[in-house]
């Protein structure tokens, strides 16, 4: 589950049914339905009166509730819990002998230590996401002031990358590249 798409979702979804019933709410109380609408109680209603003689409704609200419950904290715990980080990453073999598992920490290890020692470079970070089948590398690197950041960005990309993609054998890896110049001298 993607958690950042998930809770875009529902929180538009609860939004807009927020909206709904706050003009709706306005609405009445200019009197949109009519006079004598706007000037009743929020409770006297046929609803409110079928709720008050049977007892029953509210076993029922309870339960509503209780189910309201276990998908709030299902939500927390998937926030909580859910990274698009990628598990191991099966590398094909040429021949049929089995398959090579990659570690997702060798890999972001090995990038990070190439790039740390490019003349220019302060820092690294460097994490991947996806599906360990169809992975992605995040990579954000910070150059010095000094350092030529196009010559840095031509060298991240023509070595430190494709030295990555061969090792995963994925000529088409996809890259998210955050290059930024150090605020200090």
């Amino acid at each position: 589950m993607h958690a950042d798409r998930a809770n875009r979702a529902i929180l538009i979804l609860f939004g807009l049914l927020l909206l709904v019933i706050g003009a709706a709410g306005i609405t009445a109380s200019v009197g949109a339905y009519g006079q004598g609408f706007t000037h009743r109680f929020l409770l006297a209603n046929r609803v409110s009166a079928y709720i008050g003689q049977h007892g029953w409704v509210w076993y029922i609200a309870a339960g509503v509730c209780l189910l309201i419950v276990l998908a709030a904290l299902r939500w927390i715990v998937a926030l909580l819990i859910s990274t698009d980080r990628a598990g191991d990453i099966p590398v094909p073999v040429a021949s049929r002998q089995g398959t090579t598992i990659l570690s997702t920490a060798a890999v972001t290890g090995a990038l990070t230590r190439e790039i740390g020692d490019y003349h220019g470079v302060e820092a690294v970070r460097s994490w991947i996401i996806g599906d360990g089948l169809d992975p992605e590398i995040v990579l954000a690197v910070t150059a010095s002031q000094g350092a030529d950041v196009a010559a840095l960005h031509q060298r991240i990309e023509a070595e430190a990358l494709a030295h990555v993609r061969q090792a995963l054998s994925k000529a088409d890896l996809p890259v998210q590249l955050d290059l930024a110049v150090s605020r200090t001298a």
